[in-house]
């Protein structure tokens, strides 16, 4: 196999096939990126048997064939490349990497003990632009269980309803939904819990104006985007009915600047992270007041804002608002509320498309 790449796009490749790699493998031909030449393009993929990556990409092909490269050497190698054409060169035993006046010598692995990459059927399948797909899944991805006794909360329910996107997760204390109407897929459905950090790996991958494509078939997930495609075990189980949960109105709404309400958030919880931070909103004066108290000492916040309905006295984990706040883009926030032991619903103004539900804890 002989090929010649331009550095920048080798590394671009190698980036997006690495999330495939196994980090703990007990066959060394798991820890190795397949490399195969062919025609006018070069094919990258990886396994960890559970997830598998394959890219595809323009390169000058001399010789065609296939071998694996060890995976973390492969890429520190042509990180370190200057950004020129890199000829790679593999024979049984080894390949030659150089690139202007650097070259590498190292072992490979035989392609033929690389497991092929799946074929499977797709069943349900949805295609939705990229950069609306992973605005979403960074608003919710943060939010899944790191439990996985209840592995299905690890996950990120992934559904499209009567035209609508939406994407949930919830740990059980708190709660993230976001939805975006789409067009052409009215009578398209379609629902998939994927593992919280796979989401958060594709909404992380370079935008290119494409649509990203989700498919299923048996108890696998199919996601194609530009020239990558990823296949990856899906969560079973039924997800839970996160719509009971959500209140149909509220008794007591408070709006005021985001960047107030997290700013006070944030300082009242510099005595102890995640700890309990106190809310007592008071409609005649239209302010919350923040209080945390530990063995360190105290603190003191008033935030003001426009108040509707009742005064009320309620407790959050200053972490999981914190974290529900930063998610958001707009101005204003508006926190409802149903009492002291029901939970709390944070919306962006503006932005009816996010919804983030806290529990509440005992004060």
């Amino acid at each position: 196999m002989k090929f010649s790449i331009n550095q920048s796009e080798l590394l671009n490749a190698l980036t997006v096939v690495n999330k495939g790699i196994s980090q703990r493998a007990s066959l060394p031909i798991l820890a190795g990126v397949y490399v195969e030449a062919r025609g006018d393009e070069v094919s990258f993929q990886t396994t960890d048997l559970e997830m598998s990556v394959q890219y595809g990409c323009a390169a000058l092909i001399d010789e065609p064939g296939a071998t694996v490269l060890p995976g973390k050497l492969f890429i520190d190698i042509v990180k370190n490349l200057p950004d020129a054409a890199v000829h790679i060169e593999a024979g049984e035993d080894g390949a030659v990497i150089s690139c202007e006046s650097s070259s590498f010598s190292i072992h490979c692995l035989n392609a033929a003990d690389f497991p092929g990459f799946p074929q499977v059927a797709p069943e349900q399948q949805v295609s939705v632009p990229f950069e609306v797909f992973a605005s979403m899944a960074r608003k919710v991805s943060r939010v899944v269980s790191k439990d996985e006794s209840r592995m299905i909360l690890t996950g990120v329910l992934i559904a499209v309803e009567e035209g609508v996107l939406k994407l949930v997760a919830t740990d059980s204390y708190r709660l993230a939904v976001t939805e975006h109407p789409l067009e052409g897929v009215a009578d398209e459905e379609f629902s998939a819990v994927l593992a919280g950090g796979f989401v958060a790996d594709l909404a992380g991958l370079p935008q290119t104006g494409e649509n990203i494509t989700f498919a299923l078939a048996e108890n696998q997930v199919i996601v194609t985007y530009g020239g990558t495609t990823f296949v990856n075990r899906r969560i079973e189980g039924k997800y839970p009915n996160y719509k009971q949960l959500l209140p149909s109105g509220y008794e007591t709404r408070c709006v005021m600047k985001r960047s107030d309400f997290a700013g006070a958030i944030k300082r009242a919880s510099l005595l102890d992270a995640g700890s309990q931070v106190r809310i007592s909103v008071n409609a005649p004066s239209q302010t919350l007041q923040l209080n945390t108290t530990q063995e360190t000492g105290s603190t003191q916040e008033i935030v003001r804002g426009t108040v509707e309905g009742e005064d009320v006295e309620i407790g959050f984990n200053s972490f999981y608002v914190n974290d529900g706040l930063s998610a958001m883009s707009s101005q204003e926030v508006a926190l409802e509320l149903q009492g002291a032991l029901k939970p709390g619903i944070l919306r962006g103004v503006g932005d009816e498309g996010y919804l983030y539900l806290v529990m509440p804890v005992r004060i």
